[in-house]
C-alpha cells in the first residue's frame, strides 16, 4: 500500500511539471507588478501574437499597503487575505485577464505567497488593497481567518522568532524569514485556506503557480497542498492536466537544504544558471563563452526537466536573493540580450524572460538604497498604466524587455527550434561560440574584443535567411543582415567586436 501511495505522489510530481505550453510555444515572460487590465491587453495585442507561451503575474492576493517606505514592491508579498483585490487590481478585471490570455493562447501562471502572512511589525488596522481589518500583533487575519493559533512561533527556536541560521532546516522553514509571520503548513485547516485560493484561482483558468519561499516550507508540507489541488479548467485544458507547479528555492550551494529537495513536487527555480551566465557573459571569475559547451547539467545544474531558468528576476536585478552584481539586467543592455539570446537558444530548462520597469538607483557603499521602489505610480500610489510607442517600446517607465526586437525573435527561435537538439557547436577557445539546433536553426556571438569573420556549418538547409538580431524577415525581405547557406550547409559570419549586438540568430522561419 505504502508503495501506491508512493507511485502516485511520484506521478503527481512529474505531472506538476508539464507547463501546458500551447500551439508550439515555449517561453514565458515576467510582467513584474503589471495591472491586470494592461496584461490582458499585452496578450491580445503582443504575446498571442509573438509567440510568448505564458504570463507570470505578480501576487494576487489582499496585501498590506505601506506608506513607509512609499508603496514598496515587496508590499505585494506581505498578505493579509485570500481576496483576490491587489494593487494589480480587482477579482472582476483578474478574470478577464485570465480570460483574454487564454483565449490569445497564452496561459497565466500566479505567483502564489503561502508561506506567511505580512510582517509582525506590519501593526492593525484596514491598511490593505482591500481595506480588510488585520493585526499583525495579534496574528489576526479574519478575512481568511486565521489566529495565532496558525502560525509557527512555537516551533521556532531563536530567541528573535526570525532565521538566524541557515545551515539549520529547522530555523529556515519554522521561523521568520526576515520578520514575515510564518504560517503553520502542518496545520490540516491552514493547508485546506491555501489550497482554497489556489483551486480559485485554478477555476478562474490559471495554468499553474510559481510558489513563492520553498525553501522555507518542508516539502511534505507542500505535497499535502499540492494534493489538494484541483486539475486545469478544461475549458482551455485537456482532462486530467495538473496545475505546473515551479518552485522558488534560492540555492547556490552550502546551505542546509538545496533545491533537489523539490524536484519531485514539481518544477525548481535553478538560480545558479542566472548567476553563472552572468560570469561568462561579463568574463568575470576567468569564465570564457566557450567554457558553455557543457552548459547544463555539466555545470553542475539539476536535471533540465526539473528547472526553470532566467537570466534574472524580480529580486536578484535589486541585489536581493542570489547572484550578485554578476547577475545581467535591462541596466547592461547589451549583454542582457546577449544572456537572453543564449538562454532562449540553448535547449536547456523551461526558459522565462525577465520584463522590468526603472527606478532611480542610488548606490551607497555598492548597495542600492532605492531598491524597494515600487511600480510607476500615479501621486495617489495607484499603479500607472502600461503605454505603448510609436516603436513599440514601452513608456511610463516600464522596460518590457520582451519587446526588444533582439528579444522578442530569440522567442520565435526557440519556438522555431523546439524539440531540437543542440549539434554544431564551434568556439574559438574564448568569447566567440556558434552553435545550431538541430536542422532548424543557428546563432553565432562574438563576445571578444576583435571582429569575428568565419564560415561554419550550420546544419540548415541552403538558401538565404534573416538574421533576427539585427533585423527580421517582413514579406520577401529582411530588415538586417542576411546570411546565405551554402548547398553545403555552410555559411559565412562576420560580427564587428563593437556592433551594438555581436551576436547572429538564423532559423526555418526566417528563410525567405
Amino acid at each position: 500500500m505504502k508503495w501506491v501511495i508512493l507511485v502516485a505522489l511520484f506521478g503527481l510530481g512529474f505531472a506538476q511539471h508539464n507547463a501546458h505550453l500551447r500551439s508550439g510555444r515555449t517561453s514565458i515572460v515576467h510582467l513584474f507588478e503589471w495591472r491586470w487590465t494592461d496584461i490582458a491587453a499585452e496578450c491580445e495585442r503582443f504575446l498571442g501574437p509573438k509567440g510568448f507561451g505564458g504570463v507570470q503575474i505578480s501576487p494576487p492576493n489582499e496585501h498590506i499597503v505601506l506608506d513607509s517606505p512609499w508603496r514598496p514592491w515587496w508590499q505585494r508579498y506581505q498578505p493579509i487575505s485570500y481576496k483576490l483585490v491587489s494593487r494589480s487590481g480587482t477579482e472582476a478585471q483578474l478574470q478577464d485577464m485570465i480570460t483574454r490570455c487564454n483565449n490569445a493562447g497564452v496561459n497565466v501562471y500566479v505567483d502564489a505567497v503561502i508561506n506567511h502572512m505580512c510582517g509582525a511589525g506590519g501593526g492593525e488596522g484596514t491598511h490593505s488593497s482591500s481595506n480588510s481589518w488585520f493585526s499583525a500583533t495579534k496574528k489576526d487575519f479574519p478575512a481568511v481567518p486565521y489566529s495565532s493559533w496558525d502560525f509557527n512561533d512555537g516551533k521556532c527556536s531563536t530567541g528573535s522568532g526570525n532565521i538566524e541560521n541557515y545551515s539549520d532546516a529547522n530555523q529556515v522553514r519554522n521561523c521568520r524569514l526576515v520578520g514575515l509571520l510564518d504560517l503553520a503548513l502542518e496545520k490540516d485547516y491552514v493547508r485546506g485556506k491555501v489550497a482554497e485560493y489556489m483551486n480559485k484561482l485554478i477555476s478562474m483558468g490559471v495554468a499553474g503557480f510559481r510558489v513563492d519561499a520553498c525553501k522555507h516550507m518542508w516539502p511534505g508540507d507542500l505535497s499535502a497542498i499540492y494534493g489538494r489541488l484541483n486539475n486545469l479548467n478544461t475549458k482551455w485544458f485537456s482532462s486530467g492536466s495538473r496545475p505546473f507547479i515551479f518552485q522558488e528555492v534560492i540555492d547556490l550551494g552550502g546551505e542546509a537544504i538545496g533545491s533537489r529537495e523539490y524536484t519531485g513536487l514539481g518544477r525548481v527555480t535553478e538560480f545558479k544558471y542566472g548567476a553563472e551566465l552572468g560570469n561568462v557573459i561579463r568574463k568575470w571569475s576567468g569564465q570564457k563563452l566557450s567554457y558553455a559547451k557543457n552548459w547544463g547539467e555539466g555545470w553542475g545544474f539539476m536535471s533540465s526537466g526539473n528547472a526553470v531558468v532566467f537570466v534574472d528576476n524580480h529580486d536578484n536585478q535589486r541585489g536581493h536573493g542570489a547572484g550578485g552584481a554578476s547577475i545581467v539586467t535591462f541596466w547592461d543592455a547589451k549583454l542582457h540580450k546577449m544572456a537572453v539570446a543564449f538562454m532562449l537558444a540553448h535547449p536547456y530548462g523551461q526558459t522565462r524572460v525577465m520584463s522590468s520597469y526603472s527606478w532611480n538607483r542610488n548606490f551607497v557603499n555598492g548597495k542600492d538604497q532605492n531598491d524597494w521602489i515600487g511600480p510607476p505610480s500615479n501621486s495617489d500610489g495607484s499603479t500607472k498604466s502600461v503605454t505603448i510607442n510609436s516603436d513599440q517600446t514601452c513608456g511610463n517607465g516600464w522596460i518590457c524587455e520582451h519587446r526588444w526586437r533582439q528579444i522578442t525573435n530569440m522567442v520565435a527561435f526557440r519556438n522555431a527550434v523546439n524539440g531540437e537538439s543542440l549539434v554544431n557547436w564551434w568556439d574559438n577557445g574564448n568569447n566567440q561560440v556558434a552553435f545550431g539546433r538541430g536542422k532548424r536553426g543557428f546563432i553565432v556571438f562574438n563576445n571578444d574584443t576583435w571582429n569575428l569573420d568565419t564560415t561554419l556549418s550550420t546544419g540548415l538547409p541552403s538558401g538565404t535567411y534573416c538574421d533576427v538580431i539585427s533585423g527580421q524577415k517582413e514579406g520577401s525581405r529582411c530588415t538586417g543582415k542576411q546570411i546565405t547557406v551554402g548547398s553545403d550547409g555552410r555559411a559565412r559570419f562576420t560580427i564587428s567586436s563593437s556592433a551594438e549586438d555581436p551576436f547572429i540568430a538564423i532559423h526555418v522561419s526566417a528563410k525567405l
